[in-house]
């Protein structure tokens, strides 16, 4: 039997592990398990909090550290420690009250590792409260504590999104950052945090320093990992962009088992060291 010991695959969620449904399906399960079973590794990086991933974990039988919060943490859920996280500057707050009061109709939140909090509630928002299952908190902007904070997501139509993006860069904030994690969400995060800058910092964690990581994603906030990953993979279903990041583009979608088909690659044919090779 081959012997994938040495390799962990890091996994996004929404658009790659997930199908539209927001499930995972038997087929990934079953793949996940028998990449398991001959040693590899699964992990997932996600712009989950450590709650609403929390179900995820125990569904995949997490094993390994998390990347969250879209690179601002990492969560061991076998002992409940942060193994490493990075707040904001506290400069966000006066940033996030700017925005909200010059971009019409946005939804947004407050991340901080004990709770989301809810600053403005429209129907995006909503809806992402529905996907991340979780019981959030209620505040006012203006009323909050601006430390610990590890991202603050916005939420809208997508047409309002680009107004927001559009504003964005007009305004040039050096003290932050902003990743669009999906057509009706932007994020701000930390200048140096993403889930690439993340994944360089997992590889520093004890008993990670000869691993080989193969990582898989399909959205812009996916770019960095894919491309600070050993060998980077896409579902059919990535964004433009993003396909031009990787070492291979998957035939299958999110809806068709893309994850089973990347393990199972890996395990017929090799692809970490083998014919498909790093890109240049």
């Amino acid at each position: 039997m081959k012997d994938f010991s040495d390799i962990i695959i890091i996994s996004d969620m929404d658009g790659t592990l997930l199908n539209s449904e927001k499930k995972i399906t038997p087929e990934n399960l079953k793949a996940i398990e028998k990449f398991r079973s001959m040693g590899g590794k699964f992990t997932v990086a996600t712009g989950r909090t450590i709650q609403s991933f929390e179900p995820y974990a125990d569904m995949l039988k997490i094993d390994m550290p998390v990347i969250l919060y879209n690179g601002a943490m990492i969560y061991d859920y076998n002992s409940g420690k942060i193994l490493y996280q990075i707040y904001l500057p506290e400069k966000s707050k006066e940033i996030s009250i700017e925005i909200m009061k010059s971009v019409e109709n946005l939804g947004g939140e407050v991340l901080k590792a004990d709770s989301a909090y809810i600053f403005e509630n429209n129907e995006y928002e909503k809806l992402h409260t529905r996907m991340c299952g979780v019981d959030v908190k209620f505040c006012k902007l203006e009323n909050m504590s601006p430390q610990g904070w590890l991202k603050v997501l916005f939420a809208s139509s997508p047409e309002n999104i680009q107004k927001l993006v559009d504003f964005i860069a007009e305004k040039r904030y050096n003290e932050v950052s902003f990743v669009k994690s999906s057509d009706i969400f932007c994020e701000m995060l930390e200048p140096s945090s993403t889930k690439g800058s993340a994944l360089k910092m997992y590889r520093q964690l004890d008993g990670m320093q000869n691993m080989k990581f193969i990582s898989i994603g399909d959205y812009n906030n996916d770019i960095e990992m894919i491309q600070e990953a050993d060998f980077g993979a896409v579902p059919s279903n990535a964004q433009p962009e993003v396909k031009k990041s990787a070492d291979i583009i998957l035939e299958n979608s999110c809806d068709e088992n893309a994850v089973a088909e990347l393990i199972d690659l890996i395990i017929q044919k090799n692809i970490y060291g083998g014919s498909y090779g790093r890109k240049n």
